[in-house]
């Protein structure tokens, strides 16, 4: 759904967000999702800004700290969504429109 290809121009670092700030958004989104990630892991990733495995771990693109905090929240929400529903279908799609339109 996200392609490493929309990557934002680079920000110096007083722009990137902090791994432990990026950490707590995440937190605080599976709070209002009410769902629990197993665990949460930023790393660099090559073709993906995230993932989500089958035993709930999500992983971050190092890269997405630069990011603005919209599509931060897109991204955090289309893994979290992951942990309910597995695909990309109808479902997924509304709750995913749903869940950003409720900010």
């Amino acid at each position: 759904m996200f392609e490493k290809t929309e990557l934002k121009p680079w920000k110096t670092l007083e722009e990137t967000i902090p791994a432990d700030i990026f950490k707590a958004e995440v937190r605080a989104w599976a709070k209002k999702m009410r769902v629990e990630p197993a665990e949460i892991h930023i790393r660099p990733m090559k073709r993906k800004w995230a993932s989500c495995s089958s035993r709930g771990r999500l992983t971050f693109d190092t890269e997405l700290l630069r990011q603005p905090a919209k599509f931060r929240a897109e991204v955090i929400v289309h893994e979290l969504l992951h942990l309910k529903i597995p695909n990309h279908g109808p479902l997924f799609r509304s709750l995913f429109k749903a869940y950003l339109s409720k900010k």
